[in-house]
């Protein structure tokens, strides 16, 4: 079991690096070869609906919109199936709740069909596990794409990363998102410190980068 353990953990890794570098080839292939075991389960299909999210992700990341969209419906699919396989898991309904909404900032029009799987997915996830930080943060994105007229809006989304980093203080991305929001209330200063502290905490991750260096200083 310990070496299971040890395994995934690796495995994760390697992932987490891939999205931080940018590297949507090796992604890709890492997808591939998920889709080509075709093993059935809870465990497998989240571990597709991760690879998709983050290849998403880098999509939106370098402005390709329409790749962003496809990658994310594409795991959508594999995220139900974990949630109906275990739907008593935090973390299936919280990737299911990103790839729906990670849709929507490549088409409007597409928050009708995904906006409630996004909203009601996360939900769900922060009331099976109010203490992951992961969770928040992820309700955070999501009030940051969504207008304040449909209860989101920044200053909600700046609340969720403030208490994704207070769950979890060495979880980078909060702090990018947060500083990201800052930036985009006018809070230049106090955005460059949590896109400095994203940097600190993870200085592989290439938009952390990009986003302070797009930041004025004041």
């Amino acid at each position: 079991m310990i070496w299971i353990l040890l395994f995934a953990s690796l495995r994760a890794g390697v992932l987490e690096d891939a999205r931080d570098r940018q590297d949507a080839a090796s992604l890709a292939a890492q997808a591939q070869k998920l889709v080509a075991k075709a093993a059935p389960g809870a465990k497998a299909n989240y571990e597709l609906a991760i690879v998709k999210s983050y290849e998403a992700e880098v999509a939106m990341e370098k402005g390709d919109k329409k790749a962003s969209a496809s990658a994310a419906e594409a795991g959508i699919d594999a995220a139900k199936k974990a949630v109906a396989g275990e739907a008593g898991n935090s973390e299936y309904h919280r990737i299911l709740g990103t790839l729906c909404g990670q849709v929507i900032p490549a088409n409007v029009m597409l928050g009708l069909k995904y906006g409630r799987c996004a909203m009601d997915e996360v939900a769900k996830a922060i009331e099976l596990n109010p203490k992951s930080g992961e969770n928040w943060l992820a309700r955070g994105v999501g009030n940051y794409y969504l207008p304040a007229s449909f209860g989101g809006g920044i200053d909600k989304a700046i609340e969720d990363f403030g208490k994704a980093i207070q769950l979890n203080p060495k979880l980078a991305d909060a702090y990018l998102w947060r500083g990201v929001a800052l930036r985009k209330s006018g809070k230049n200063v106090e955005a460059r410190q949590s896109l400095s502290k994203a940097l600190e905490l993870n200085p592989k991750r290439l938009w952390a980068k990009t986003q302070l260096d797009k930041t004025p200083e004041k």
